[in-house]
This record gives structure tokens, sequence and C-alpha cells, in this order.
């Protein structure tokens, strides 16, 4: 016999279609046309009930019955950035595994947002990432996916590149951020792409970044017209290129400290 929905799953199946996995006071009140006090009395309800999880301050997730007990219980973990890390993106070695640059899979989100959040490891209702602060002229070079009704921007391949390597945490390390140049090299071979990275650089307005990345594509054996125009755009102080090596080496033709054993 086929059992007839609760009154109180149907209310929250109405919440469910009208919302993209993540759930607002603001939602509850627009799908049952009430107040935002009954709307918070009513989340808080389902949620002490075991019907919502609480995700941040006024922000839940449904719990299917497949998840009852599991810590995380969202499909997909990446509607929660728009809710929880807007304005900002997701980038770093989350977007070099989304954009086919790495075969590494990550266990924590990578988020560059707006807000001003501690630089670091954050954990929301099971879901870990990793957050870095970008001011707002940094927020460019990112593309739209869709995951269900969720629109969440990710930066593009040329921005995740000049990202990690201006802060080689966010790529995974010197030699992960390496690999991933090299194979941004293999496929995004096109003039126009090395136009698009170097256009990007520019935008960025940062020294050390020409000096990184041009220090990279000659280690790489890209174009040499590619690494000239690099050159041209490196300024006279001198930049670390890993700062969390401990022997390190002068390479004066970028002015650039490079951990000792890199060939040139």
């Amino acid at each position: 016999m086929t059992k007839t929905p609760s009154t109180k799953q149907q209310r929250l199946a109405t919440l469910m279609r009208a919302t993209s996995g993540a759930i607002r006071v603001a939602d509850a009140m627009r799908a049952f046309d009430i107040d935002r006090r009954h709307a918070s009395t009513l989340l808080a309800g389902w949620h002490r009930q075991g019907a919502l999880r609480r995700v941040a301050h006024g922000l839940y997730v449904p719990v299917p019955p497949s998840a009852m007990g599991q810590t995380q219980v969202l499909e997909d973990p990446w509607v929660l950035v728009p809710e929880l890390y807007a304005p900002g993106y997701i980038g770093g070695w989350s977007a070099l595994e989304h954009w086919g640059l790495t075969e590494q899979l990550f266990r924590s989100i990578c988020v560059l947002t707006q807000k001003r959040v501690a630089y670091g490891a954050h954990t929301h209702q099971g879901v870990n990432f990793f957050i870095k602060y970008a001011p707002q002229k940094q927020l460019f070079g990112t593309e739209t996916v869709w995951r269900g009704h969720t629109k969440i921007l990710i930066s593009d391949p040329y921005k995740t590149l000049l990202d990690c390597i201006n802060d080689l945490h966010l790529g995974a390390g010197l030699q992960h951020v390496t690999d991933c140049l090299l194979e941004f090299k293999r496929v995004f071979h096109k003039p126009s792409d090395l136009d698009a990275l170097l256009d990007y650089a520019i935008q960025i307005n940062n020294g050390a970044v020409f000096k990184k990345l041009g220090y990279l594509a000659e280690q790489l054996e890209f174009k040499p017209s590619f690494i000239n125009k690099c050159r041209k755009r490196t300024t006279s102080g001198y930049a670390v290129l890993d700062k969390n090596a401990t022997h390190n080496r002068l390479v004066t033709r970028w002015n650039l400290w490079v951990p000792r054993g890199k060939n040139k």
C-alpha cells in the first residue's frame, strides 16, 4: 500500500523545488507567502526534526533519508559557494581539476572571495573549503557553470594558472603548478591562449607574477616570443618563487629567488 506523504513532507518538497539546493529564510517566505518570523520558525523546526541541516546562520540544506546520520549530506557541495562566499569564485586546485589540467583529486573546494574571511581551511556542513581573500579588482577571468539550478562562477584556465603561480598553495605546490602549466602548454597552444595569459597577468598588475610566469615558461620551453614578453614586464625588485623553500638561489635573469635544484 502506497504511503501518502505527510503535510510536512509535501511542504518541504515544495520548498526544495523552489530552491537550488541551499535554503534561506527568504526562500520559505516566497514559497509559502509567510512573514520572516514564521519562515524562521518553520526552518528551525525542520532543523530540530532532522529534515534540514543548518550550514550557516539562516542557511540550511535538506537531509535526504539516505544521508541520515552523515556529516555531509549535500550531493553537490559546490552549490554552497555562491551562498557562503559571493562575491567570489571557485579557483585554485578545484578549477585545475575542473579544466582537466590535473588528474589529482582534492577533498576540499578552493574559493577566492571578496568577503573578509581568514585565509585557510574552513568547514561547513561537513564540506571542506580553502578560502583566500581577493579584492574586487581581482574578481575577473571567470566563467559560469550551472550545477542544477545554481549559477556558480569558476576561474577560467588562464586566471586559474595565474592565481596558482601567484600563490603556489592554491595550486598544491610548485611541482604540481609546474605540471599543470606544462599541461596548459600542451592543450592551450594557440597564440590567442598565450595572449590571454599575458593580458590577464597585465590586469593582475603584479610584477612578481611576470617573473614567476616567465621563469616557469622558460623552464618548460614555451615560445621565445612569449618568454620575451614576460621579461619586458618584469620590475627591478626581487621576488620569491616558492615561499616555502628553505634553500634558494637568485636567478638574475628574472630577479627571482628559486629553490636550489631548479635548472636555469
